[in-house]
């Protein structure tokens, strides 16, 4: 019984994360979902722009504070191993849904060429980096990521399987092609709003940041084979591979 709740458990927190990022697409690009990043009730902008970074950084010190291996090793003593992966994708996506409900808009617009053949250049930019994203985590295994893999092998009573280092398709080009997609998606608006521009700044900024921290992790686990990588291949712009 105790395996099939926690694999049960572990599918829920997965979809509840893929409703979330698909809702993320919309809110992001303001369209389909009924409440995107320019809509809901105005506030004074100074309130809108601490409310804002606020959830952000709610946001940024869940996903990165959970992330790190020491946490891990404190966290698991309370939640158990098998479900641990997926209470960190399910407390992520509530600091994200908490996000889009708090969010306030700050109407300032800097550029609006909505309509125009650039505009949906733009559209189809920022849909293509939606798709880098999820290819990305298709590539170095979907379900292992967000926890999955994990309720499944206790569920069958069958060990874990640790993800190797690899370097498939994009990560032959890029060391970090998932947070090139989230960047390519923020950036490329129609309307950037000043809203948009806080939401595209703060977020790129903590990319930057938690590949330090990421990439710290990986060179602990993965030794002098993540170093070769590092050295061989660019972090954000798709390069040919060094020699």
């Amino acid at each position: 019984m105790k395996r099939i709740l926690f694999f049960l458990y572990g599918v829920v927190c997965y979809l509840i994360f893929f409703g979330t990022i698909l809702y993320a697409i919309g809110f992001v690009g303001n369209f389909v979902v009924p409440k995107g990043m320019d809509t809901g009730d105005a506030v004074p902008f100074g309130q809108a722009l601490l409310t804002n970074v606020l959830l952000l950084g709610i946001f940024a010190i869940q996903h990165s504070v959970m992330a790190r291996q020491g946490f891990k090793k404190w966290w698991t003593k309370i939640v158990p191993e098998p479900i641990e992966r997926s209470t960190y994708v399910l407390l992520a996506s509530l600091a994200l849904l908490l996000l889009f409900w708090q969010w306030k808009p700050m109407g300032d617009v800097l550029w609006d060429v909505s309509g125009s053949t650039l505009g949906n250049v733009l559209i189809g930019v920022s849909l293509v980096g939606w798709l880098i994203v999820f290819a990305s985590t298709a590539l170095i295994d979907h379900f292992h990521l967000f926890g999955v893999s994990q309720v499944y092998s206790y569920l069958t009573n069958k060990e874990v399987r640790e993800l190797q280092f690899a370097a498939p398709a994009f990560y032959k080009l890029v060391r970090h092609p998932l947070y090139l997609g989230f960047i390519i998606a923020f950036w490329a608006t129609p309307v950037m709003t000043a809203a948009h521009l806080v939401f595209a700044i703060v977020t790129t900024a903590y990319i930057l940041l938690a590949i330090q921290f990421e990439e710290r992790d990986l060179v602990s686990f993965y030794g002098d084979q993540y170093r070769d990588y590092r050295r061989r291949v660019s972090m954000l712009i798709p390069l040919p591979p060094k020699k």
